[in-house]
């Protein structure tokens, strides 16, 4: 196959057929897949808590690819990739990078939900060059408020019933969210071929530890937050219970160059409930 056939074939992928492959990133296999129109500055989707390549929503990754690039990837440790997970955000941060530049990128956007907007604020700001433009959903800044009290807002979640933990983070307690929420479930299963490896207990504890020791760091004058010079789209729900929804505000007024945009009646996971908004303002924030 010429290098124009495969470039064809690659967009005839999308979330649902997209095949797993696997890179080597330091002496291990990192899993991944890329889907979308070919362009030269890729979005690298960073991912959440627990969460595999499944868990992203595949009406926000295919919406988004009919104009980029899609990279999903396990980081270290995470799903089917190899490897121990760190306990820390720095060196998550820092195996992402690897990782981009094991595919050969020395340019990308970032797209980072929750936990994995955490990491693409350190890549931000440790790695300038490396990032064009960086979008933060459901996330919040170094020390951010109750971002450490990680235990409380699992025991909430789990007070339903595992099957109920997504809906119970992710969304707000109105009827209109929760019955957004159920639709998100749904979503997810849509992918039915060669489905991801669910993290391992061991990948989740490390994650929390991470999580914890981000949200218990200082970060004096946010000089953290100042030091990112890339243009940033911020997204939230007004009813966050993981990430609280004022760190977003709090992220707008010290980044240098910042949009925020704040959803009522939704929560953490803001992006999924209002998905089509979401990928229009992404898309157009990319673009230009």
């Amino acid at each position: 196959m010429n290098t124009k056939e495969q470039s064809s074939a690659q967009q005839e992928f999308n979330h649902q057929t997209a095949p797993t492959r696997s890179i080597m990133v330091n002496g291990l296999d990192f899993t991944y897949r890329s889907f979308g129109k070919e362009t030269e500055i890729p979005v690298v989707f960073l991912q959440h808590f627990t969460g595999n390549m499944d868990n992203w929503d595949p009406e926000v990754t295919n919406a988004i690819a009919a104009k980029h690039r899609v990279i999903l990837f396990n980081n270290r440790g995470v799903g089917s990739s190899k490897g121990t997970t760190p306990d820390n955000v720095l060196a998550m941060a820092q195996d992402a990078v690897s990782f981009i530049q094991a595919l050969g990128y020395n340019k990308v956007n970032l797209l980072g939900f929750s936990l994995g907007g955490f990491i693409g604020q350190r890549i931000a700001v440790d790695y300038p060059e490396l990032v064009h433009k960086l979008i933060l959903a459901g996330t919040g800044p170094l020390g951010g408020k109750g971002i450490a009290q990680l235990e409380s807002h699992l025991q909430k979640a789990f007070a339903d019933g595992p099957d109920r933990v997504l809906i119970n983070l992710f969304f707000s307690k109105t009827p209109t969210s929760i019955k957004a929420g159920e639709d998100f479930l749904g979503r997810l299963a849509e992918r039915e071929i060669d489905r991801d490896t669910p993290s391992s207990q061991e990948t989740i504890t490390n994650q929390a530890k991470a999580i914890v020791g981000y949200g218990l760091a200082t970060d004096e004058g946010y000089r953290l937050l100042q030091s990112i010079q890339q243009p940033v789209l911020i997204f939230n729900g007004n009813e966050d219970i993981m990430v609280d929804s004022i760190n977003s505000y709090i992220m707008l007024q010290h980044i240098p160059q910042a949009k925020l945009v704040l959803w009522s009646d939704s929560g953490h996971g803001g992006i999924f409930q209002h998905r089509k908004d979401f990928v229009e303002q992404a898309n157009t924030f990319l673009l230009n």
